[in-house]
């Protein structure tokens, strides 16, 4: 992985370095579903996330790169709440699919370790905050619309079409004034089109529009150069803090000989 000088400087006290940092709840509940530990992206992004500064995971599907751009999310909210302030009601962080569907798979996905991590806080004797989770895409109904906005959810799933729509809204804007990180999934899908250019524009409006600069979390499959993703996402802005997880997975390979010579299997094929 490559991050730019005085990444590890910028790094906010106290701030999750592994799960030892992570409140009991969020903690436990990885180590019972994950117990063979962090995955790479996940160790390494963890504490860029938390400090927060840019980070862009790059690694293949199946890595838990989604979650280790959620599960520092989370657990802020858990130390939030522990802390007294106010969670529910409040819009924390916006996620960006560039599919409607995967949008909708995201949000889905998203409930169950919220729910379940809910539960072990109560195992443990611990108050659980008022995590809610919503979808803003072309296909929310103008009711559902209407209560995110008069009740915004912790975590706003959208696309970055919706997204324009939302910050060009004096409602929507209005709405995500408290959003702390940005993050963007699947941000190769964009890279190479239009989309990417208007997303890229659309990025640049929480910046005046929230009460403090909201973190972008970008999160690629492999990319080369992973630079030019990482210049997408952040804009004329430093490059990104990058999590370089694109080794090749193991494999396990046997070889396997022809029952039939190949001389008699090509000679019926001619």
């Amino acid at each position: 992985s490559a991050a730019p000088a005085g990444s590890a400087a910028c790094a906010a006290e106290g701030a999750p370095r592994g799960l030892a940092d992570f409140h009991p709840a969020v903690r436990t509940w990885f180590e019972r579903r994950f117990p063979e530990g962090p995955s790479e992206p996940q160790a390494q992004g963890w504490p860029l996330i938390a400090s927060g500064v840019d980070t862009l995971i790059a690694a293949p599907t199946g890595s838990g790169k989604t979650l280790a751009g959620f599960l520092v999310s989370i657990n802020a909210l858990y130390r939030a709440h522990e802390a007294g302030q106010q969670v529910d009601g409040v819009a924390r962080v916006v996620y960006v699919s560039p599919l409607k569907a995967l949008a909708v798979d995201i949000a889905e996905n998203l409930e169950r370790p919220l729910a379940e991590i809910a539960g072990v806080a109560a195992e443990l004797g611990l108050d659980a905050p008022d995590i809610r989770v919503a979808v803003r895409t072309g296909d929310t109904t103008t009711s559902q619309r209407t209560t995110m906005l008069r009740r915004p959810p912790s975590f706003v799933v959208t696309t970055p079409e919706s997204l324009y729509l939302l910050v060009t809204s004096p409602r929507g804007r209005e709405a995500l004034r408290t959003v702390e990180a940005v993050i963007v999934d699947e941000i190769h899908a964009v890279a190479r089109d239009k989309r990417g250019s208007h997303l890229a524009l659309t990025l640049e409006r929480p910046e005046a529009l929230c009460h403090r600069r909201p973190a972008r979390i970008g999160l690629s499959a492999t990319q080369r150069p992973i630079e030019t993703v990482g210049r997408l996402l952040v804009g004329d802005r430093p490059l990104p803090a990058i999590v370089d997880a694109r080794h090749q997975r193991d494999l396990d390979l046997e070889p396997e000989l022809a029952k039939r010579e190949l001389e008699v299997v090509a000679a019926r094929r001619r």
